[in-house]
């Protein structure tokens, strides 16, 4: 376990939002291969009816998940933390292949091993069909622009 993903917990407000905004940034990355390496090697997740173990099965997961949701674009914000732990809520925007767009809500409980890592992350979210011009996610694919408002701020 000699990988380190500082910040490191235990965790502070300051150190927590790090987390998340390294987390949202990794996410909207795309990057499956990139992502996993943010997870221990035996990391468990659940997401909605998913559950993968490991690193090489969030790859797959996340592989089939950006296969489908395209121009995917997440913002992710820090709801508490404690110790080791991180609970944060999100939303996405994304498309399906028929050009339907959606906002998908939720939550998500994440816990880090010692090294920054996370081991576990739990994920309950929900998925709202949207008319593409109620959008409010709009930049291009990566990491979400620094001046762009957060969940708060856009009223989600």
């Amino acid at each position: 376990m000699t990988d380190q993903r500082p910040p490191l917990p235990p965790f502070t407000k300051e150190t927590a939002r790090q987390k998340v905004r390294a987390a949202e940034d990794g996410w909207n990355s795309q990057d499956p291969g990139k992502v996993a390496l943010a997870y221990t090697p035996d990391t468990l997740w659940r997401n909605r009816s998913d559950f993968p173990v490991g690193r090489e099965e969030v790859i797959e997961f996340l592989t089939r998940k950006w296969q489908r949701e395209l121009d995917y674009r997440l913002i992710k914000e820090l709801w508490t933390f404690e110790a080791h732990r991180i609970a944060v809520r999100f939303a996405y925007e994304w498309h399906d292949q028929t050009g339907q767009w959606y906002r998908s809500y939720g939550n998500e409980n994440w816990e880090f091993a010692a090294n920054g890592l996370m081991h576990r992350r739990f994920a309950s979210i929900n998925d709202l069909a949207i008319a593409e011009s109620d959008r409010k996610m709009h930049w291009p694919k990566g990491p979400r622009p620094a001046d762009h408002p957060g969940l708060s701020e856009l009223g989600l």
